[in-house]
């Protein structure tokens, strides 16, 4: 029977979803151009250590895909106590990073960012959830999903990390939609926030709440909170349509734009490439969110159609967010670009996220019997 383990692992490496694959290496491969470009035409410091952690994730992202979708579905709940586990953790021994947020922990070998983890165990406890109930969704069983999606949620406030929070916020809404559960609901939960809007302006840090007022013009301060926003669309309108060719952009090489490897890295990629490198690098995102919906409407079984879900809608927040965040559509939170910004957790649970997926596309006709044990 160990002889029979490799001819299979073939035949399922064979019948993955290569498309996404290689839009996954294009689309990382100018996040290395980038990086290169960002060192000035050095490897170092991050392009790298980028390379690197995309092997090193793109194994895993294989790995997971060919194993039993059945299996995931069973330790999906303890995938999530896991993350939630060393979410708190954070609390204790967590690593102070960048405008005094502490969302790391230092293993050494890498700086783990758990809350990357639950972006992807909050979908598949969402989705084991779903699978085990009748849809659409009554009100009575939304108590349980929404402990699963609140709990993350105000931890990462804590940290604090208001990108993370809108995505774990948003994601599990999405699902909830998906799930059928009525729209009244959500204009209630919208009432709701609004109501609840100066309790939570309070627990902003300083910082977070002068990057709202810049983004709504009532801080107009160019030196401090719009800087970065500021020196983001400097460098945006200075790439005109075709760019200034590659390390020839100005704010990048001197230094005015903020952030250039991580959040604002699209920035970067617009100014040496204009327009035409911002809508390239875009169509590749749409071309590989098109692949992505192709699996969740082809698949047949509710676990992995809301995994599949799940993870191509968290795809499409962190491409949307940033996007968007650079160009100042949306208040600076701190998102980076999949698989183009340079970092290492979120790197690694992206393409973790990607092997999840195209598990479910390998197993797209598999049944999973519904469990009836109470509501998990």
């Amino acid at each position: 029977m160990t002889f029979d383990i490799i001819p299979s692992l073939f035949q399922k490496l064979a019948r993955l979803n290569w498309g996404i694959f290689l839009l996954i290496l294009l689309i990382s491969a100018i996040g290395w151009g980038l990086l290169i470009s960002a060192a000035g035409g050095d490897m170092q410091p991050w392009a790298l250590k980028q390379i690197i952690r995309f092997s090193v994730g793109v194994l895993i992202m294989l790995a997971l895909a060919c194993t039993d979708l059945r299996w995931w579905f069973h330790f999906s709940y303890i995938f999530y106590g896991i993350s939630l586990f060393l979410l708190c953790g954070v609390e204790f021994l967590g690593h102070i990073g960048g405008w005094g947020a502490q969302r790391w922990i230092d293993l050494y070998i890498i700086q783990l960012q758990p809350s990357e983890l639950m972006k992807i165990a909050l979908v598949m406890a969402l989705a084991r959830y779903f699978h085990n109930q009748l849809l659409p969704l009554k009100f009575s069983k939304l108590f349980f999903p929404l402990l699963l999606i609140f709990l993350p949620t105000i931890l990462v406030l804590r940290q604090p990390d208001l990108g993370t929070a809108m995505i774990f916020l948003l994601t599990g809404g999405m699902l909830f939609f998906a799930a059928g559960v009525s729209l009244w609901l959500f204009a209630a939960g919208l009432l709701g926030t609004a109501a609840s809007l100066p309790l939570l302006w309070s627990f902003l840090h300083e910082y977070q709440q002068k990057r709202i007022l810049t983004f709504f013009g009532s801080d107009q301060d160019t030196l401090g909170a719009g800087y970065h926003i500021t020196q983001s669309k400097i460098a945006l309108g200075s790439g005109g349509f075709w760019g200034k060719g590659f390390m020839q952009g100005t704010q990048a090489s001197l230094n005015f734009l903020p952030a250039k490897q991580t959040d604002f890295i699209f920035t970067l990629l617009c100014e040496e490439w204009g327009f035409m490198g911002g809508a390239f690098l875009i169509s590749l995102y749409v071309l590989l969110l098109v692949l992505c919906f192709r699996i969740v409407l082809t698949t047949q079984n509710t676990f992995g159609r809301f995994v599949a879900l799940g993870m191509t809608i968290t795809f499409f927040l962190y491409v949307f967010i940033n996007i968007a965040m650079v160009m100042g559509l949306l208040p600076v939170v701190g998102v980076p670009l999949p698989l183009v910004s340079y970092g290492g957790t979120a790197m690694l649970t992206l393409l973790m996220g990607f092997g999840f997926l195209l598990n479910v596309g390998l197993h797209r006709t598999l049944k999973i019997p519904r469990l009836s044990i109470g509501v998990f």
